[in-house]
């Protein structure tokens, strides 16, 4: 089931319901539906998918109590261990057994050694990444003791599975989650409509903007030996949009549908492509990723707190690790070292924390120097993208030989509804630029208007996303 789909319209406002109406005298059994609600939501996709998530979830919270109860460091070290092998055995498997065996024989290739790869055709479950990662940042907590586990059941179930968030985020972590669950929850109105306001924000970004994005980005790198350079680049900036507006827009949707139960999830995206340089911007895209691997990665290896060569390493290996997460292919790997590269001159002369604060903050528009480094990074995340984009490494290096021609500064070759694509696009932009100091884009824009012409504004989103849908396209990130 996905969000931008007539089956979740249904489902959504039935579990509202029942959620409100039926069991809101009590939490436990608020969050058995939660829970229940949760598994059908993902079953919706494939039931035997659920067996993974269901065992992933009790063998967690197994090992969890196992390791608090142990006598001796001996046995919390086996408990931990027997979760973090199982849990990452699995990503190996489904994500990257294929990835790895293919490689090694292309390395004995280059030897002159033929070998014959057995590989798995297995499908991928949706969301393996996310609900991994959640389980992982529990286990690993329970073991520096910084919390105890959670002895019920139906409780540590919901943290893993809710819904929202199952299939691509935000990762969400126990401390911040559990205690929402736990906690009796009450209808809030202004809390269900700022829900409302983010879901239909994020339904205008993923069906009016990434969709209509992903119709051209699809067309040009498909076809890019047809293309001239100056289309190849309309191509890298169209997927640029797409990326952006296709996750954000889904972490929109799961945050504003969370806050119609009543809860807050962790914030994934803040304006990333107003960042005035490439440290900004990793803090404000991904945002649950990439704190995550800041806290069980980077940390732990040692952060920034070495020498040269120490904050060098880690901030390979976090970038590289980052990239592999998505995907098990080369682009993804070079895609997260190119990142690396982009950071290496912020951290090396300690400007990498310049901009923590919003650009602009408080004015309409930017300086100069804001808006040369916003112009910056946006080129320099837009070349990478090329690479994430990319079926594979020959694909990727074609793609840009095909931008440096002579034909890099004629007119690109596009169709002409693509204007509306990019009118939507310099719209969405406005709207964020506007609302960039909130929490998303549309969360005060036009509460001070006339009532009429606030649910006016509100009725044209509809109107875009309901003429604008065509065959439900699904989120990027499911992939991952």
């Amino acid at each position: 089931m996905i969000f931008n789909s007539l089956d979740f319209a249904l489902f959504l406002p039935i579990v509202f319901v029942l959620y409100w109406f039926v069991t809101n005298k009590s939490l436990t059994l608020q969050n058995i539906l939660l829970l229940v609600s949760s598994y059908f939501f993902y079953a919706f996709w494939d039931p035997r998918f659920l067996l993974l998530l269901m065992f992933s979830t009790f063998l967690d919270y197994y090992t969890g109590i196992r390791m608090h109860d142990a006598n001796g460091h001996k046995w919390r070290k086996f408990w931990f261990w027997l979760s973090i092998s199982v849990n990452v055995g699995f990503l190996a498997v489904f994500k990257y057994y294929n990835f790895f065996a293919e490689s090694f024989a292309g390395l004995l290739e280059n030897f002159g050694l033929h070998v014959e790869v057995w590989t798995l055709q297995i499908i991928l479950p949706v969301g393996i990444s996310f609900y991994t990662f959640h389980g992982l940042s529990y286990v690993i907590d329970i073991y520096k003791e910084r919390i105890k586990p959670e002895r019920n059941f139906v409780d540590y179930a919901v943290f893993v599975s809710f819904f929202p968030l199952l299939v691509a985020g935000p990762i969400e972590r126990a401390t911040h989650l559990l205690p929402q669950i736990q906690k009796k929850r009450v209808f809030d109105y202004s809390q269900a409509v700022d829900g409302l306001r983010q879901i239909l924000w994020g339904l205008f970004k993923k069906v009016v903007v990434a969709d209509g994005c992903a119709e051209y980005a699809n067309m040009i790198f498909n076809g890019a030996d047809d293309y001239s350079g100056s289309t190849l680049v309309m191509g890298a900036i169209f997927f640029t949009f797409q990326i952006y507006c296709d996750f954000s827009g889904y972490s929109d949707i799961a945050l504003g549908t969370a806050r119609l139960f009543g809860i807050e999830l962790l914030r994934n995206f803040s304006y990333p492509y107003f960042s005035r340089d490439i440290a900004e911007f990793w803090r404000r895209w991904h945002i649950s990723l990439s704190s995550w691997f800041r806290d069980y990665l980077y940390i732990p290896l040692g952060g920034s707190k070495g020498g040269t060569w120490m904050k060098i390493r880690n901030t390979f290996i976090i970038f590289v690790v980052s990239g592999f997460w998505h995907g098990a292919n080369w682009t993804f790997i070079v895609w997260g070292a190119l990142n690396a590269l982009y950071f290496m001159p912020l951290m090396l002369t300690n400007s990498n924390r310049s901009n923590l604060e919003i650009v602009a903050q408080g004015k309409y528009f930017p300086t100069v120097r804001e808006l040369l480094g916003m112009v910056i990074t946006f080129i320099m995340a837009v070349f990478g993208w090329i690479f994430f984009r990319a079926q594979d490494m020959t694909h990727a290096l074609k793609y840009i030989q095909g931008i440096f021609t002579d034909a890099l500064f004629k007119k690109p070759d596009l169709p002409e509804l693509a204007d509306l694509t990019i009118f939507f696009i310099f719209f969405m932009l406005i709207i964020e630029w506007i609302g960039r100091e909130n929490k998303y884009g549309l969360e005060q824009f036009g509460k001070r208007w006339y009532t009429p012409f606030r649910w006016l504004f509100y009725s044209f989103l509809i109107v875009c996303i309901i003429v604008l849908s065509g065959k439900e396209q699904e989120f990027i990130y499911f992939q991952f």
